[in-house]
């Protein structure tokens, strides 16, 4: 049984920064994407980056410059540096991992960015 645990999350002013990381236990045949998505109050969950398996990202466009995705798919964690964090950055985060057929999500991390 995959499972997907973050941490790292937590409050920060504005401006500040942090790292989620998100590792994974259990048996994963072989690792495609791995990303991180948020999901604020009333909104649909989003996209935050995914990098693929060659290594090439992806970022929303709000969080393209601040935000910064790692990964180690030995080790099947994937990692999230967040700076310049924004009140508008406030959410739930998700870590997400795809294998050939499957999707594996984390249970969330709040972040929350207020001062």
């Amino acid at each position: 049984q995959v499972q997907l645990v973050e941490s790292g999350g937590g409050l920060v002013q504005p401006g500040g920064s942090l790292r989620l990381s998100c590792a994974a236990s259990g048996s994963i045949a072989s690792i495609y994407n791995m990303g991180w998505y948020r999901q604020a109050p009333g909104k649909q969950r989003e996209l935050v980056a995914s990098m693929t398996r060659g290594g090439s990202t992806i970022y929303a466009t709000s969080v393209e410059g601040r935000f910064t995705i790692s990964r180690d798919a030995a080790k099947k964690s994937v990692a999230l540096q967040m700076n310049s964090l924004k009140p508008e950055d406030t959410a739930v985060y998700y870590c997400r991992i795809d294998e050939v057929t499957k999707a594996y999500w984390g249970q969330g991390i709040q972040v929350t960015v207020s001062s």
